[in-house]
């Protein structure tokens, strides 16, 4: 199981730069992400997912939760990150955008969007393992597979607005 792999990860130079309050935040929220790619649910999933896509499970060698956003060049937040070397990295959203998210859904929807955020990242990442340079085609079978594990454990509290929100 890919669960073996999973592991917090924060950079210190970032740890000093951030009031207490915002660490204390991106460290729950991380703790919320590491607990939903956790679940045994999901790893069934991503094992079923490994074997459907005929993708080694060798190819991950270990995922990173990272504590703090990180910004693309072009001011973007990222998700995710996978590099050749088996690597997979998730990232939170930031506070503001988190604030926002629960002054206009509610907290229960915001956590469900964090922990839906990282599992369709994870997914995202490892079909890069396969397609590493068709940016297109995995978008593509991230939103076909991350709907189906959806499908497969929606509740009454699931938001369609947060499907809109991810693969917009």
């Amino acid at each position: 199981m890919l669960s073996s792999k999973i592991r917090m990860n924060v950079w210190r130079k970032k740890f000093a730069t951030f009031p207490r309050k915002h660490v204390d935040f991106y460290m729950k929220y991380a703790f919320l992400v590491s607990r939903a790619l956790r679940k045994p649910r999901f790893q069934r999933f991503l094992h079923w997912l490994l074997k459907k896509e005929d993708i080694c499970e060798d190819m991950v060698r270990d995922i990173q939760i990272r504590v703090f956003p990180h910004k693309k060049e072009n001011g973007n937040s990222l998700a995710g990150r996978w590099n050749s070397e088996g690597e997979i990295h998730i990232y939170p959203k930031g506070l503001k955008f988190y604030r926002k998210l629960v002054a206009q859904s509610g907290k229960e929807t915001a956590r469900h969007y964090i922990k839906s955020r990282a599992r369709a990242a994870l997914i995202h990442e490892i079909l890069h393992t396969k397609y590493s340079n068709d940016e297109k085609k995995v978008r593509k079978l991230t939103k076909r597979y991350f709907n189906i594990f959806i499908r497969k454990v929606k509740t009454q509290n699931w938001n369609d607005h947060i499907d809109e929100m991810l693969f917009r």
